[in-house]
């Protein structure tokens, strides 16, 4: 291992909820957590996808990048990144973004109730860097480009309408989305040294079209009470969104963000740190440093994108580190869920639950290769709890 962590608090959430292929439930947690063997055991060795997982789980190969997905004619994408999934029938569709500038966008597949890849095809394209992004309640894909003055486009998973640009949500460079239906509002990360965390306000739920965006506001401290101010200017022709208000609070690196149940989750991976935001009584913490503790105490190291499992883990994938996806339980306990062997130049991307919550599909963005060529997009299957 690298560096190690402590991490206090977890995602729990009071009511089942589909979000984004994700359902939370359960309570909150404040005591630290600890290393420890998860509720699946040890990873054995690895399989022959180079993946080590718990006793009981398989993996299957998906999608490689440059080659045509077996059983359709889409020839998958370069750099798979940020994805969710969808519901479709029977069945249900995996969108992945495709992280290169230019020639960007984002491609799916579709499986039927079997778990059958049936078809795959693109959503968005000719867009740049599309990295992470968020699902909406309402069954669309938020593709978020993380480049200066970047934008948020609005997918359909289905392949059947085409993508729309929402400029109402700003210009940043532009990480991870999620959607809140309580106080129907999208949280945003930026992707920037001295980044913010925002919340786009549309006039109308459901219509991205218009609306007002803000960035929180808070002191400098690594827990207190938030508050929300308007950006005055979204499309930032001169000064850029983060700078625009005095009193927002900066944050090193915007990634992954998971809203469930009053709470959203969201990590920044230039100091290494999950934060937590209590939107009910509008309070914010530091719930994970990797810096606070001492080497070799605990199992995951360049946090990233996250997502939720039915039984109210929370899962947080690796950029580097030794390529993990670590999972933190409802009792406090963090551990490896999954190791990827030999692929030390690439990073766990996209994680996402299929709607059952009985699959997990996750890309390595740069494969064996190292480069956005070499793109992986993998499902894991197994006796995941509920």
């Amino acid at each position: 291992m690298e560096r190690r962590t402590f991490l206090r608090g977890a995602v729990i959430s009071g009511t089942a909820m589909a979000f984004g292929g994700t359902l939370m439930r359960g309570a909150a947690h404040a005591a630290p957590a600890r290393p420890g063997v998860g509720p699946y055991g040890p990873l054995g060795a690895a399989d022959s996808n180079g993946i080590r997982l718990p006793e009981g789980f398989t993996s299957r190969l998906l999608a490689s990048t440059g080659q045509v997905v077996p059983g359709t004619s889409y020839t998958w994408h370069r750099a798979p990144d940020g994805g969710a999934c969808f519901a479709d029938g029977e069945g249900w569709i995996y969108v992945s973004n495709c992280e290169v500038n230019p020639g960007g966008g984002a491609g799916a597949l579709r499986f039927d109730a079997d778990g059958t890849v049936t078809d795959a095809y693109p959503v968005l394209t000719d867009t740049r860097q599309n990295c992470a992004g968020g699902a909406t309640p309402w069954d669309t894909w938020l593709s978020c480009e993380e480049v200066d003055r970047g934008f948020v486009y609005e997918t359909d998973p289905r392949g059947e309408r085409e993508a729309v640009r929402r400029d109402a949500m700003g210009r940043f460079k532009h990480e991870a989305a999620a959607a809140d239906p309580q106080r129907e509002v999208v949280y945003l990360t930026e992707d920037e040294g001295d980044g913010c965390f925002y919340r786009f306000v549309p006039d109308s739920w459901g219509d991205l079209s218009a609306g007002t965006l803000q960035v929180l506001t808070a002191g400098s401290g690594t827990s207190g009470t938030f508050g929300w101010s308007d950006v005055p200017q979204p499309d930032a022709p001169v000064v850029r969104t983060r700078h625009q208000v005095g009193a927002a609070k900066h944050f090193d690196g915007g990634e992954g963000c998971h809203y469930a149940n009053d709470t959203v989750w969201f990590t920044t991976k230039g100091d290494n740190r999950v934060w937590r935001l209590n939107t009910a009584d509008s309070t914010f913490e530091l719930t994970y440093d990797a810096d606070l503790v001492e080497e070799g105490d605990a199992p995951l190291t360049g946090v990233d994108n996250i997502t939720g499992s039915s039984s109210g883990d929370l899962f947080v994938a690796e950029d580097g580190g030794n390529m993990e996806i670590c999972l933190l339980t409802p009792d406090d306990v963090v551990a490896p869920f999954l190791r990827i062997e030999d692929q030390s130049g690439s990073e766990i991307c996209g994680p996402a639950f299929s709607p059952d919550g009985t699959r997990l599909y996750l890309s390595s963005q740069r494969g064996t290769s190292g480069s956005s060529s070499g793109g992986l997009t993998y499902e894991v299957t197994g006796p995941f709890r509920s």
